[in-house]
């Protein structure tokens, strides 16, 4: 899932935390952190809440459920 900036942050890493796979953000420079670590989590938030416009950001959930999850929460703070 294509993602441009995430403007809640505090529920975003809620909702991943609840996820039962894995959850990654694939970055444009081809870097892939998994976002159910905290490290990676607090790396991950600059680019995650950038607002630049070259911005070009992927999140990958391994479980069908996670990504639903993850979808409805995007449809929701948008």
């Amino acid at each position: 899932m294509k993602v441009e900036k995430v403007t809640n942050i505090p529920e975003f890493f809620k909702i991943v935390d609840s996820c039962k796979g894995r959850v990654e953000l694939l970055t444009g420079e081809g870097d892939r952190l998994n976002l159910k670590s905290k490290l990676c989590q607090f790396l991950s938030m600059g680019q995650i809440f950038s607002k630049s416009e070259d911005l070009h950001l992927e999140i990958v959930a391994s479980e069908e459920e996670d990504l639903q999850r993850l979808c409805q929460f995007f449809m929701e703070n948008q």
